[in-house]
C-alpha cells in the first residue's frame, strides 16, 4: 500500500470535470497537496494507507469556489451606502470613505475579515482589485486562501500612490515580491475606462503582454458609463479597450452588462472573460449581463461577488444560485445556465479566467487540492435526487463544513483553523465605532 498524506472518503464527489459527472462513494486521494487519485473507496483503502483520514458520509465533495472579482477590504464598508445608484454610491459614499479610511491598516484588517467570510463560505481562491494589494496578500497568505491582487491603476492620487507612475512602481513591486508565492499571483488592475486615461491602459496592455499576466478590469457596468463615453469620443468603451490593444484572452472584463450581439461575439472572438456580479448589479440596479447569451457565444463566464459594501457580503453559493436563476428570467428561457453550468461558472471557468485552470478549479489528478464539503444530510437538503441541483437551487453557505486549500485543511467542521473568528469581529467592530463617528 502506498502512504499518502490523505484520503477523502465522501457520499459524493462532484469533479466538475467532466461536467455532470457525481461518483458515489468515491475517495479523492491527497499527497504533497495535490490531488494524486479519485477512486471508488473499496479501491483507495486497498491501495493507500493516509496518515489523515476524513469521514464525510452525508457529505458532497467539489472544488473550492473561486470569487473571480472582488474588492476584499470593503468588507469594512458593509452596509455604510444602501439603496444609492452606483455613481451617487460610489462619488458621493464610497470614495470620501475610502480617501479618509483606505491605508494600510484599513485593508489588512479588511481582507483578514474577508478571507475568513470567503473560506468559511467555500472560496478557496480570490481575484482581487483593491489598494495596498500587498497588504491583501498578505492577509491571504496568513488565512491560507489562494488570491490573485490587482496592481491597481486609477486616475486620481490615493493613499496607495498619487500619481499614475506610482500606481505602475508600486504594483510591479508587489509583483516582484510575491512572485513563485504558493498562494498569491498578480494582475494588472485598471480600475475602469472612465477613470484611467489611454497612455496608462496602453502601458499595461504592453507590460500585461511582457509579464505574461491578466487584466482585470470593471467595463460597461451600466448604460450611464456606456452613454457618457459614446458622447464625450462617440466610441464605446469596450471599442476603445480594443483599439489600445487591451481586449484579448488576458482581459477579465467584470460586469459586462451593456452589450451589443456584435460585442459578443468579438468577446468570444478575441477570448476574453466575463464576471458576472448578479447579486451586485441587482442591489446597484446596474444592468442584466447577458450571462446566456455570453455562454451560447462561448464566452468564457465566471462568477463574482464583487464588494461587501454593494452586495452586502461574499458568499460564492448564493451568487451562483442568483447567477443561474437571473440567467434564465433575462434570456425567457428556463433551461439557460442549467445547475452544472453555474457551478462550473464558480469553480473552473473562474480558474480560466485567472490563468490557473491547469492548478484549480476541478477535482483531477495533478490539481492543487482546493477543496470544500457541504453537508446534504440535513432536513433542509432532504431528499437528494441531483447534487449539484441540489447546492446550485437549495444549498446554504452554512451547510460548508469543511475547506482545503493546497491540501491544507483551513476549516473543520464549521471551525476556521487559520484565522481567530473573535478577534476578527473585535477588529471590525472598532473599525464601525471609528468609520460611524467620522
Amino acid at each position: 500500500m502506498q502512504p499518502v498524506d490523505q484520503l477523502i472518503h465522501a457520499r459524493w464527489i462532484i469533479p466538475v470535470e467532466p461536467a455532470k459527472e457525481v461518483l458515489t462513494d468515491h475517495s479523492l486521494v491527497v499527497h504533497d497537496g495535490r490531488i494524486l487519485a479519485l477512486l471508488p473507496r473499496a479501491v483507495a483503502c486497498r491501495q493507500y494507507t493516509a496518515e489523515v483520514e476524513v469521514e464525510l458520509p452525508t457529505h458532497a465533495l467539489l472544488p473550492g469556489f473561486v470569487n473571480a472579482h472582488c474588492h476584499a477590504a470593503m468588507s469594512l464598508l458593509r452596509g455604510i451606502a444602501d439603496d444609492l445608484p452606483l455613481k451617487t454610491w460610489l462619488e458621493e459614499h464610497i470614495w470620501p470613505a475610502e480617501a479618509r479610511w483606505a491605508d494600510r491598516e484599513f485593508v489588512r484588517d479588511g481582507s483578514r475579515l474577508a478571507a475568513a467570510e470567503m473560506l468559511l463560505g467555500g472560496t478557496t481562491c480570490f481575484n482581487d482589485m483593491y489598494f495596498f494589494p500587498d497588504e491583501t496578500a498578505a492577509a491571504a497568505a496568513e488565512a491560507g486562501i489562494r488570491a490573485v491582487v490587482g496592481m491597481i491603476v486609477i486616475g486620481f492620487p490615493t493613499a496607495w500612490a498619487r500619481s499614475t507612475r506610482e500606481y505602475f512602481v508600486n504594483g510591479q513591486a508587489v509583483h516582484d515580491r510575491y512572485r513563485g508565492h504558493p498562494l498569491i499571483r498578480t494582475s494588472f488592475a485598471p480600475h475602469a475606462p472612465y477613470t484611467v486615461d489611454d497612455a496608462a491602459l496602453t502601458e499595461v496592455a504592453t507590460l500585461a503582454e511582457e509579464l505574461d499576466l491578466p487584466i482585470h478590469m470593471h467595463i460597461h457596468e451600466t448604460a450611464f458609463e456606456v452613454s457618457s463615453a459614446e458622447t464625450a469620443s462617440g466610441e464605446r468603451p469596450l471599442a476603445r479597450l480594443a483599439r489600445l490593444g487591451l481586449v484579448s484572452n488576458r482581459l477579465v472584463a467584470v460586469h459586462m452588462t451593456q452589450l451589443t450581439e456584435a460585442e459578443i461575439a468579438a468577446a468570444a472572438l478575441a477570448g476574453i472573460s466575463v464576471v458576472h456580479c448578479p447579486e451586485s448589479n441587482l442591489k446597484l440596479a446596474s444592468g442584466f449581463c447577458p450571462l446566456g447569451r455570453l455562454s451560447a457565444a462561448g464566452v468564457n463566464c465566471a462568477i463574482g461577488t464583487d464588494g461587501a459594501a454593494s452586495n452586502n457580503d461574499l458568499d460564492m453559493l448564493g451568487e451562483l444560485r442568483s447567477a443561474a436563476l437571473l440567467a434564465k428570467a433575462v434570456a425567457g428561457d428556463p433551461c439557460v445556465v442549467p445547475a452544472h453550468e453555474a457551478l462550473q461558472m464558480a469553480t473552473l471557468n473562474g480558474a480560466r479566467a485567472l490563468g490557473l485552470e491547469q492548478d484549480i478549479g476541478s477535482l483531477i489528478a495533478g490539481k492543487q487540492a482546493d477543496l470544500m464539503a457541504i453537508d446534504l444530510g440535513g432536513m433542509r437538503a432532504q431528499p437528494v435526487y441531483d447534487p449539484i441541483s441540489q447546492i446550485v437551487y437549495a444549498g446554504h453557505r452554512d451547510q460548508i463544513t469543511d475547506v482545503w486549500v493546497g491540501g491544507r485543511r483551513v476549516v473543520r467542521e464549521r471551525q476556521l483553523l487559520s484565522l481567530n473568528e473573535r478577534e476578527l469581529a473585535e477588529t471590525a467592530e472598532r473599525w464601525r465605532a471609528k468609520i460611524a463617528e467620522g
